[in-house]
């Protein structure tokens, strides 16, 4: 059992807090790399803002949901700090800048940002939920950043009254990029937002060019939808009921639960693609795999489940795959022949596992894209994104992505399209 925060002293929060930082400066990816961002996450009690946790849970590398709706999903919390630092890194705040923060969770993002911003600047965060709003309150001013301002309001709709911002800084999934955000922006401004296309989530770092968005950096780091009347929900739901298995699909798509369902009982198909790499996060993986399809989806299969014979997907929260009315994919892995590399790193071989009447074919599919993965090795790490205004999309764009959404089309390039 840890140490609750209210019998706990500072001294035991400092060493815990300098033990998380100290994790995030040694990761290899992503994490800690500035001194600024050091500093800021060495600075910032993190424990005071989430004062039901143990230490030894604020500290942690994981993140502490906050708030559940009326069927128990979680709607918000305290990101981990890993997932913190990357996307500070990725926004870059200067002394003296005016940021925006759309989604206030817990506070402990904005007094971040307000030690990177410092005395001359100015933070400011909005939040739909007004019980959201008052707890951040409360943490900033119990840790001692009484000037960031926290508003309730729709994040779709930023907030005008503090406008224009040096940064923009969205820490929820984002569906669309609304025009108030780009209106909103000072110029030579950036905004970092997860951005959500054909169901998988990107942090991306943007720069604007004119009216065009152009990506400058991104992560992959996953984030809890939006809420308000603008968002556009994920569909989530169980295939079949208390089997273990869920589906997850984006952009509104059917989902026939009935059909899927009884594929679960099917026996499934595997398929093998020979690509065998280090067990280290992929490059664009994802992108690759939704590309030529209209329908992609993200499956995950509880632990429970796996020991009552179903197949394991690549990540313990779950692999991209693809689905039609009565069939689903999705990628999994097995240690290869050759099990380190001469990193010290563990390799896998990657494959699919399908269930259903059309097993075999979305298996073999779904081998070919990660097949053309690999073959696009030298091109990956140049991937891009643009975020053009809905109107006025060009036509004649090569991409391997296209997603229309509301306010905004989303072309995701890669140097080979």
């Amino acid at each position: 059992m840890g140490v609750s925060v209210t019998a706990a002293g500072s001294a035991e929060a400092e060493v815990l807090r300098t033990a998380m930082v100290e994790k995030l400066t040694g990761l290899g990816w992503g994490g800690i790399r500035s001194a600024s961002v050091e500093a800021a996450m060495r600075t910032v009690p993190r424990h005071l803002f989430v004062p039901d946790a143990t230490l030894e849970r604020a500290y942690a590398q994981d993140s502490v949901v906050t708030h559940r709706d009326e069927r128990r999903v979680a709607i918000s919390s305290a990101s981990g700090p890993g997932v913190v630092a990357a996307q500070l890194e990725q926004l870059d705040v200067q002394p003296g800048h005016r940021v925006l923060e759309i989604g206030a969770g817990t506070g402990y993002n904005a007094a971040c940002l307000a030690e990177l911003a410092g005395s001359e600047g100015q933070v400011t965060a909005v939040d739909i939920g007004a019980e959201i709003v008052a707890e951040a309150r409360e943490h900033l001013a119990a840790a001692g950043y009484p000037d960031v301002r926290v508003v309730q309001g729709d994040g779709h709709l930023g907030y005008p009254e503090g406008a224009p911002y040096d940064r923009i800084i969205v820490t929820a999934g984002a569906w669309d990029v609304p025009t108030a955000w780009r209106e909103q922006l000072a110029p030579g401004g950036r905004l970092v937002v997860p951005l959500r296309v054909k169901g998988i989530s990107r942090s991306v770092a943007l720069e604007l060019d004119g009216e065009v968005w152009r990506s400058v950096s991104i992560e992959e780091r996953g984030f809890m939808p939006m809420r308000g009347p603008e968002a556009i929900g994920e569909f989530n739901a169980e295939l079949p009921p208390k089997r273990g298995m869920w589906i997850r699909a984006d952009d509104g798509l059917p989902v026939d639960l009935q059909a899927l369902g009884a594929a679960v009982d099917t026996t499934p198909a595997q398929a093998w693609s020979g690509v065998v790499v280090p067990w280290v996060p992929f490059d664009h993986l994802d992108y690759w795999l939704a590309g030529a399809s209209a329908q992609v989806c993200r499956i995950l299969v509880s632990s429970h489940a796996v020991e009552e014979g179903l197949i394991k997907p690549l990540y313990s929260w779950g692999s991209m795959g693809l689905y039609t009315h009565d069939s689903f994919a999705y990628l999994i892995r097995r240690p290869a022949a050759d099990t380190e590399t001469s990193g010290g790193a563990e390799t896998v071989e990657l494959g699919a596992c399908a269930y259903g009447p059309r097993a075999t074919q979305l298996a073999d599919e779904l081998v070919s894209r990660l097949q053309e993965w690999e073959q696009a090795k030298p091109h990956r790490a140049a991937l891009r994104i643009e975020v053009h205004p809905a109107a006025a999309a060009p036509s004649d764009l090569a991409a391997m992505i296209t997603a229309e959404k509301r306010e905004s089309t989303v072309f995701v390039i890669s140097d080979q399209t």
